[in-house]
């Protein structure tokens, strides 16, 4: 199902014409005086000429830009490209996700060329393996369905960088981390690209024992017999009105010297109509995107064996179709959630709230070191924080670590409170608590609720939870930009990776 093209990515610091390509990518700034050349192998003559020349071709150095000028022969390129890297500052060096961003905005624009090298500014392997990790995510095509290519360009798969820091010894662990990440993250994407018709809580589950196929992984599947017998009310009562049955899918890696242990819960809604609350047909069709926070911590897990962390990662995939029927639950039903606490259900399309109760509380059985959920949860979040920003909740144990997270892999999350006047809106008068409440800050109140059903730990103390709201950035129904091309992005993958590296890294 997820059929993933990957790049191939290498490093030279000699003469560019022993690696020969499709196209030569250099950078162009945003300077306070207009645009300027970067740091580039091209002769001093050639350079000065051609920075004499930018403001003439129209190039202003903007991000995203990616200007295409005949070769030049003694770079060994059919295609000199000038990238735009946004705005620079004399004597400052690019921030790592200036240089992510590049790269991959110009590999996505240059599908067709089979070839292409990177010649942006790398003064540290920080910047290389930004570079590396934008290229990966830029060589991304989803075209699965495709009878015909009429049109169509097939990803760019061969990606050199010129560095000076190509003999370093740890460049190839860079490069390794970079295309690791880069598969997690087009995994994702593609499994959020999937058709409804092709992705449901069985071929989910399937898709992810296939992913997990050659990692130190245990995979384990709840059908939905087993989830009645052991009482997960939450996925069962939105997956009722379906006839794709729900499912649980409980992904674990277990390293011999694991020295931190963490639980990812995802929401999976395969597609969410809003059951009987039903949604307004408009935009509908992306909601095959619900259960991008499944996809996320799925391929996080993946991501963590892959790169042979010593850490016991557990990803609990949440899995349900929420559909309209004779057998969907009703607004008014009491829904008991595993481990015994009952909702009542006053709005069917606040469904991914449901399934991830019943994931968190399985999760806190365990007694991880922390709990961290992943949701396309609510439209609120849009509202409040935009279609590119996630927003994380929880305990500032976790929360503000995640954010350092976030700030180094390059991705855009904002801290929200949980204000404790939120909490009694979620009374109910028949259960012990309501799947909706106040209106007002609606993000605040679906992490309020989900706190709800986080585990003490061993200690008698609550497990220490985020929630990251993703229902705007997982989904990009705008143009392609960055690294970033339409429908999935994979957002948060590479914050959960860097938070997991981080927290090993002040344990060691």
């Amino acid at each position: 199902m997820v059929k993933n093209t990957e790049v191939t990515l290498r490093a030279i610091a000699g003469d560019l014409k022993k690696s020969p390509s499709g196209a030569l990518v250099i950078g162009v700034g945003q300077g306070t005086d207009g645009p300027v050349l970067l740091s580039n192998p091209l002769t001093a003559k050639a350079a000065e000429a051609l920075a004499e020349s930018l403001g003439a071709l129209g190039i202003t150095g903007a991000a995203d830009q990616a200007h295409r000028l005949p070769g030049l022969a003694d770079v060994g390129a059919g295609i000199l490209v000038l990238a735009g890297v946004g705005k620079v500052a004399a004597n400052q060096a690019l921030t790592e996700e200036a240089l992510r961003r590049a790269a991959g905005s110009t590999v996505r624009q240059l599908a067709g060329v089979t070839t292409v090298t990177l010649a942006l500014p790398t003064s540290t392997l920080a910047d290389v393996a930004a570079v590396a990790e934008g290229a990966a995510m830029g060589a991304y095509a989803f075209t699965e369905y495709r009878t015909s290519k009429d049109g169509l360009k097939d990803p760019v798969k061969n990606v050199v960088i010129v560095t000076d820091l190509a003999s370093d010894k740890g460049l190839k662990t860079v490069l390794d981390r970079a295309t690791l990440i880069g598969r997690a993250v087009n995994a994702t994407r593609s499994l959020v690209n999937q058709p409804p018709s092709h992705l449901f809580p069985e071929s989910f589950a399937e898709a992810a024992k296939e992913l997990a196929k050659g990692l130190p992984v245990k995979v384990t599947v709840w059908d939905e017999k087993r989830l009645e017998k052991e009482g997960f009310g939450g996925i069962l009562g939105v997956g009722k009105g379906s006839t794709r049955q729900p499912r649980l899918v409980k992904v674990e890696y277990s390293p011999a010297r694991a020295t931190a242990k963490i639980a990812l819960v995802g929401k999976g809604i395969t597609f969410d109509t809003g059951g009987i609350s039903l949604k307004p047909h408009l935009g509908m069709g992306d909601m095959k995107s619900d259960m991008a926070g499944a996809a996320v911590v799925l391929n996080t897990v993946l991501a963590i064996a892959g790169l042979g962390l010593p850490v016991k990662a557990t990803a609990w995939l949440c899995i349900a179709e929420n559909m309209p029927s004779g057998a969907a639950q009703r607004p008014a039903d009491v829904l008991t959630i595993f481990g015994g606490k009952t909702v009542e259900v006053l709005n069917t399309d606040a469904e991914g709230r449901l399934v991830m109760a019943d994931g968190i509380v399985a999760a806190s059985q365990e007694f991880p070191d922390a709990i961290i959920d992943v949701a396309t949860l609510t439209g609120a979040q849009l509202i409040a924080l935009g279609n590119r920003t996630a927003g994380i909740m929880g305990s500032d144990a976790v929360t503000a670590p995640l954010k350092a997270a976030a700030d180094r892999a390059g991705e855009l999350v904002w801290p929200m409170p949980l204000p404790e006047e939120l909490r009694p809106s979620l009374d109910s008068q028949v259960a012990d608590l309501a799947n909706i409440g106040e209106r007002h800050g609606g993000m605040m109140t679906a992490a309020v609720f989900l706190r709800e059903f986080v585990g003490k730990g061993k200690d008698g103390e609550q497990i220490p939870w985020a929630h990251i709201d993703i229902a705007g950035p997982s989904f990009n129904t705008g143009s392609p930009y960055g690294y970033n091309h339409k429908q999935g992005t994979g957002c948060t993958v590479r914050t959960l990776v860097a938070y997991v590296e981080d927290i090993l890294a002040t344990t060691v």
